[in-house]
């Protein structure tokens, strides 16, 4: 086993390893600290792919801005401190069946594809060429999905605003909380009315 390989395993294991941590945490702020430390490892798998400007990317816009939007969020709210409900066992069965079951069926068709070299010679990943391929409408083109995902990240900011501005209003303690109490507030309100009279 080579150093490469080693290198691999270590940003695949960081990944898995904070993608599972962010799932199972029971705290918000440590599922944020935990997803972050899985999109650094994506954005170290790019590099490690001499993908150096996706790469960048990966670290600005998820890194540096998803997950610190989140982490706002999460010190806006109210109660970030507290621990998330506990999920319920049918729930938690069902979504690590669903889980098995996508991880299962990706790997099917990933085993049944059959790889075959173009034989062009590939495209130097230049900042250029990256943005040229993103923004293109032809067969190979992505501007969709960037469409996509630009509509996403924009319902996350709208998604982290209006948790943030979320007020809970206190319930005044003074309140009658009895039919006695209801009843004798309502003489004490008739009987100052009388007096103003």
């Amino acid at each position: 086993m080579n150093a490469s390989t080693i290198i691999f395993y270590i940003l695949s294991s960081a990944i898995i390893g904070g993608a599972l941590l962010a799932v199972t945490a029971r705290k918000i702020f440590r599922s944020a600290v935990f997803l972050l430390f899985s999109l650094i490892g994506v954005a170290g798998l790019y590099f490690y792919l001499d993908y150096q400007f996706i790469g960048a990317v990966q670290i600005v816009v998820y890194v540096g801005g998803i997950v610190v939007l989140i982490l706002f969020s999460i010190f806006l709210t109210h109660a970030s401190g507290d621990d998330m409900p506990k999920p319920h066992v049918a729930r938690a069965i069902f979504s690590g069946l669903a889980a098995a079951f996508a991880c299962g069926l990706t790997m099917l068709y990933i085993n049944r594809e059959v790889f075959v070299s173009s034989g062009k010679p590939a495209l130097e990943p230049s900042a250029g060429n990256i943005g040229e391929q993103m923004l293109s409408t032809t067969e190979h083109g992505y501007i969709l999905p960037f469409e996509v995902v630009s509509m996403l990240l924009l319902a996350a900011m709208i998604g982290c605003i209006v948790i943030a501005i979320k007020v809970k209003v206190p319930v005044p303690e003074m309140l009658p909380t009895t039919t006695d109490e209801v009843l004798g507030t309502k003489e004490m309100i008739d009987a100052e009315i009388v007096d103003m009279v």
